[in-house]
């Protein structure tokens, strides 16, 4: 038996919305719901084969930054005091493929999980923005900061693509957490620039922003405010920056198609207390080598919750 928990004081549950997804897999019939006396709306999908399964909490969070948007997240709650909070990349959401998968992984070491949209992606409020390393970084301390608020210990930070370089920024600004996990960061930003755009990028954007289309239309916007944050991130510095009691893991793909593996290895040569793992033969989302990523995270935390 499964169950999903919306908390009724930050958000309206919609039914409508989960039609995709869980009633496509589970009938209707099967369905039971109801309010319980601690305000929390849940869901719960019985399985024939029930009994051979443990029940799954989701716990539906709602976290505002500090700008005043909303953050919406998922909570896979075990009980533990610990936690482990998972950030997608460029324009991806919480419902990606590799934050859902660690999110399972996790839980079923015991681990409860939180994967959530930052601003201006998934569900979460705020406007799209190209860049916005910094603002992302800020909306997972204002993320932390819930859960150490609810006497939780977040006893890590996993990002990944995008993520993972803002995981490291947070590291590197913020100083409270002890081990970070970077999937397949980027560590030449510019170079990553070039690679979308083009190397006439800039003189494209003189009139304040380049729409980027696709065969539908407008796909995203690119001002060049928000370009220019990102040329001004130095990875390298930031790096530099984090301390030597921090633990980082960086994974990547050796067959990584959109950031070269040679970037793991840059991070592996500036990072104090660093851990490297090449997954041989994976791309950047890691498409057939899902159950090795999460069992490379898994064992380091292991390592890690023993040495403390």
């Amino acid at each position: 038996m499964e169950t999903l928990a919306c908390n009724f004081h930050s958000v309206t549950f919609n039914l409508s919305k989960f039609s995709n997804s869980l009633f496509s897999k589970f009938p209707l019939h099967q369905v039971r719901y109801s309010i319980t006396p601690a305000t929390t709306l849940s869901l719960r999908m019985t399985h024939s084969h029930s009994s051979q399964n443990p029940v799954i909490e989701q716990q539906r969070v709602i976290i505002p930054n500090k700008h005043g948007d909303k953050l919406v997240g998922l909570l896979h709650e075990t009980g533990s005091k610990e936690i482990v909070i998972l950030c997608h990349g460029f324009r991806s959401t919480k419902a990606d493929r590799t934050m859902v998968n660690l999110a399972v992984a996790l839980e079923k070491e015991g681990i409860s999980a939180f994967r959530f949209d930052f601003a201006g992606n998934g569900e979460s409020e705020g406007s799209f923005e190209f860049g916005n390393y910094s603002k992302e970084a800020d909306d997972l301390h204002s993320v932390i900061q819930h859960f150490c608020e609810a006497n939780r210990i977040v006893y890590a930070i996993l990002g990944h693509s995008k993520g993972g370089d803002v995981v490291l920024l947070y590291a590197s600004k913020y100083h409270d957490i002890h081990t970070v996990v970077n999937v397949s960061g980027r560590y030449d930003l510019k170079k990553g620039i070039e690679e979308r755009f083009g190397k006439d990028f800039m003189d494209r954007t003189q009139d304040g922003f380049v729409d980027i289309k696709n065969k539908k239309g407008v796909e995203y916007r690119v001002t060049k405010e928000s370009l220019m944050e990102r040329l001004s991130l130095d990875m390298h510095e930031a790096c530099l920056k984090i301390p030597r009691e921090c633990r980082v893991l960086t994974v990547h793909g050796s067959a990584d198609e959109i950031i070269p593996v040679g970037d793991a290895l840059e991070f592996a040569k500036i990072i104090p207390n660093h851990k490297l793992h090449i997954v041989e033969g994976a791309n950047h989302n890691y498409t057939s080598y899902q159950t090795e990523l999460a069992s490379v995270v898994l064992n380091y935390l292991k390592e890690t919750l023993q040495q403390d």
